[in-house]
């Protein structure tokens, strides 16, 4: 009876070192993983934070095209398309040229 209990306890000696090798082991994994994530989350931040960015150069870009697509339908902008791409005047006007 004495081997058995000798027997039982290195049994659950060996039980209980395996035991809190695989925690240990288990513990090792989810903390190296958990750094991973950390990183990969760090580089979506900066990644989001790059798209929105872009995101509000666009509506800038987008505004400033609706104020010139305005701008290119008034008589101002045609008036002077005329008379600096075509050379057009109006029949009353007098050009003064310098020598």
């Amino acid at each position: 009876m004495a081997r058995r209990r000798q027997r039982r306890r290195k049994n659950s000696r060996v039980g209980i070192l395996a035991i809190s090798f695989m925690v240990l082991a288990l513990f090792a994994v989810i903390a190296y993983k958990g750094e991973e994530l950390k990183i990969k989350n760090e580089d979506y931040i900066a990644k989001e934070a790059s798209l929105v960015a872009q995101i509000q150069a666009e509506q800038e870009r987008t505004k400033e095209l609706q104020e010139y697509s305005k701008y290119v339908k008034t008589k101002k902008y045609i008036e002077e398309v005329a008379r600096e791409k075509l050379g057009l005047i109006y029949e009353d006007e007098i050009i003064f040229k310098a020598k």
